[in-house]
């Protein structure tokens, strides 16, 4: 897989020939600053209430250099994780001014509070904000606003915004979701290709509310680099079928190239069967500040629909002595990456099964289940950079592990409470002491309600 990955294509060559590969289906898109409705009379705003509740209850010592109660003195940890937090997340959408070149701003303001937690139960759940005693806060609070310029099809925005791309994305994952300083394009002359690119300075956690803490690195330890860049291009001009191409460059630390591809092929009114490719080659840049790094990470994953029923199986293998990383929470697009465990460990070797059913053809429109069970085994960290990021982890050789995810889900579908979701999970992890990943059994209660609106 090395000997493969290491052969290097112009990702903007690979993205040109994508596109050209069936120029039938691609024509320019109608100009969307022609049809501008104006700063005002096209404005949105946005609120949504979210509250989440989620119990942690960490084994067997919960080793793994005590990671358990991350804020409090190792001395004073212990085995419980509690929190839970009320989080109020108001966005402001505006249109864009007529003329060539539309002007217009998006802009936000996230309020987190605490329900209930204290300093032996915070830190783990990172649903709220923690002192340097390792305390939760009572409140955290943070905003921020974005400028945007329009030119036909194409948009830049510049300030803090949330993004999602495969290689630097935005997690909204707990109680309040991440945001990203810097600027950000995306491109759509052309009917069924994208074109995006981006500059960022820093990314702020979900629990945070400073901007000044440079990137959010998820295993690393190493010292941070100061921009992240990214470009890419989406293929989505054949029936059923998308496919991306990224490349991104985290100063100093690494160079990560991207490459997914989805398709979905209906077999008749009622089944269908489809296939979810995500893979990622990242290698060391500049500095190397997190050390020697040389992997290549992928993941396929097929999913058969029935009915209400769907059933899916899934691949994950990380070729590399260090395991799979990335900036921001969010930038994780493998399909072994779960609730409590990215799989991503090096060397290792995971396998999914995953069941979804849809309740709406029993007469409860709205309420969804799933359960999942992934497990991997062969991982082998011993050749890890001993002065890179990644030491302090202790993988060893014959790590293995495995989690299994259960999820009741349900949306109100009408009255006044419609747009409502409730949703139930359950989760539990368990390790040998050669993997990295904390044994743990999870309890998470999250409700929210959105409020929408236009001026």
């Amino acid at each position: 897989m090395k000997r493969l990955a290491a052969h290097r294509i112009s990702p903007t060559r690979s993205a040109l020939l994508l596109a050209l590969a069936s120029p039938a289906s691609l024509a320019l898109a109608g100009s969307d600053q022609a049809s501008a409705k104006g700063f005002i009379e096209d404005s949105s705003w946005s609120v949504l209430n979210r509250t989440v509740y989620d119990n942690r209850e960490y084994r067997h010592g919960a080793r793994s250099n005590g990671a358990r109660n991350a804020g409090k003195p190792r001395a004073e940890r212990n085995g419980y994780a509690e929190e839970w937090g009320y989080g109020l997340m108001g966005s402001l959408q505006s249109g864009f001014t007529q003329g060539l070149i539309g002007v217009g701003v998006d802009a936000h303001a996230y309020l987190g509070v605490k329900l209930d937690s204290g300093g032996g139960r915070a830190g783990k759940a990172r649903l709220l904000g923690v002192d340097n005693d390792g305390h939760p806060k009572d409140e955290y609070s943070r905003g921020g606003a974005a400028l945007k310029l329009r030119l036909s099809s194409t948009v830049l925005s510049y300030g803090e915004q949330r993004v999602k791309t495969p290689v630097f994305s935005s997690s909204d994952s707990r109680l309040l979701p991440e945001t990203a300083t810097g600027w950000f394009l995306t491109s759509q002359e052309f009917a069924g290709l994208k074109w995006v690119g981006g500059h960022f300075t820093e990314s702020t956690d979900r629990n945070a509310s400073s901007h000044d803490q440079g990137f959010v690195v998820n295993y690393s330890n190493a010292s941070k680099g100061d921009s992240f860049d990214l470009a890419g291009v989406v293929f989505s001009g054949l029936p059923n079928f998308t496919a991306s191409l990224y490349t991104s460059r985290y100063e100093d630390t690494w160079q990560q190239h991207y490459l997914g591809a989805t398709f979905r092929q209906p077999i008749d009114a009622h089944r269908a069967l489809s296939l979810n490719l995500n893979l990622y080659r990242t290698t060391d840049q500049g500095k190397a500040l997190s050390g020697r790094i040389d992997n290549t990470t992928w993941s396929l994953l097929s999913t058969y629909t029935q009915g209400a029923h769907s059933f899916s199986l899934g691949y994950q293998h990380v070729d590399g002595d260090t395991p799979f990383d990335y900036v921001t929470r969010g930038a994780i697009f493998i399909s072994n990456a779960v609730q409590l465990s990215d799989f991503n460990a090096p060397n290792e070797r995971s396998w999914q099964a995953r069941y979804d059913l849809d309740l709406a053809q029993w007469g409860v429109p709205g309420l969804a289940l799933s359960a999942a069970y992934v497990r991997g085994s062969q991982i082998d960290g011993r050749h890890v950079d001993p002065r890179g990021g990644y030491a302090y982890l202790g993988y060893g050789k014959g790590g293995k592990h495995w989690e299994r995810d259960l999820e009741a889900r349900y949306v109100v579908q009408s009255g006044a409470a419609k747009g409502m979701a409730v949703s139930l999970r359950h989760n539990v992890h368990r390790g040998n002491a050669a993997q990295a990943e904390l044994d743990a059994d999870q309890l998470r209660l999250a409700v929210e309600y959105p409020l929408t609106g236009r001026f």
